[in-house]
């Protein structure tokens, strides 16, 4: 029912490689490692991505999602664009987002040990997988999560344990669902006169319409997909695909809605000059 997820980076090549972050989910009933992997970059929401697509394919999608507080899962700023104020509420973050479209109830942790079971599997793998990873000599990306996948294997056998309901929760992809669409960074833009739309320094030009029609101010999709294609979606049309590597866009922030301050008036200052009250200039 329920999954359990983090990421930990460690040197865990021991300095024949760069250091690595493992992400990965684990089952809350039975502590099986449901997906892991190893990857360069921090703990990042790509990461957490490509883990759950590996979740979901392998064994489907859980009803929560235990987790911590980062800014990852959700919005922690203060900061509320006027749509925003009339729905009432923030716009999640691209995972939280995700999840949401899944079904996945989000369920946060206030504290290191409220989330244990899973600290103590990635201090498993920080003692008992670096130790494998030395034995076979891993120093790459590729071959450490070589080792990884026969480390949770190995892992899931000896220390995973039976659940006291045998019916797995665990739900199958609902027909016609596009997971990876859903899995993807996605973003909302209106296109430009020149029938072109922007992602960060990329402008992409939009096709042309039968008899010359064109998409100028219209809002378009553009899905940063995990096999590094971006697609442009107008509604539920697919209008242009081109590869482009796979970065998480920084969104900029938005610009907190605050009731209009009035500007105090300046007040002339008064002093006595000859025992006589005078007013200075106003500064």
């Amino acid at each position: 029912m329920m999954a359990l997820t983090d990421a930990s980076r460690h040197d865990c090549l021991e300095g024949r490689g760069p250091e690595l972050t493992l992400v990965g989910f684990q089952d809350d009933a039975t502590g099986h490692i449901l997906a892991a992997h190893f990857q360069l970059e921090d703990e990042n929401t790509v990461g957490y991505l490509r883990a759950l697509h590996a979740l979901i394919t392998l064994h489907g999608i859980p009803l929560s999602l235990y987790r911590d507080r980062h800014s990852i899962f959700q919005r922690n700023d203060a900061h509320w664009t006027l749509a925003e104020q009339l729905a009432g509420k923030q716009s999640p973050t691209q995972l939280g987002r995700a999840l949401e479209e899944l079904g996945i109830a989000q369920i946060p942790a206030y504290s290191p040990q409220a989330k244990a079971r899973i600290e103590r599997a990635w201090r498993t793998c920080q003692d008992r997988l670096v130790s494998e990873l030395r034995l076979a000599q891993a120093a790459t990306l590729a071959e450490a999560n070589a080792v990884l996948e026969n480390f949770c294997a190995d892992y899931n056998r000896r220390f995973a344990h039976p659940p006291a309901d045998a019916d797995s929760d665990l739900r199958r992809l609902p027909r016609r669902f596009d997971l990876v669409r859903c899995l993807s960074l996605r973003y909302q833009r209106v296109v430009a006169a020149d029938h072109a739309v922007a992602l960060g320094a990329q402008s992409s030009a939009l096709p042309p319409l039968p008899a010359h029609r064109g998409y100028a101010g219209e809002t378009v999709e553009l899905s940063h997909q995990l096999d590094g294609i971006l697609r442009i979606y107008r509604a539920d049309q697919l209008l242009l695909a081109l590869p482009l590597p796979l970065e998480e866009l920084a969104q900029p922030r938005p610009v907190r809605i605050t009731s209009p301050q009035k500007r105090k008036t300046s007040m002339p200052r008064i002093y006595n000059l000859s025992g006589r009250p005078a007013l200075a200039a106003v500064t």
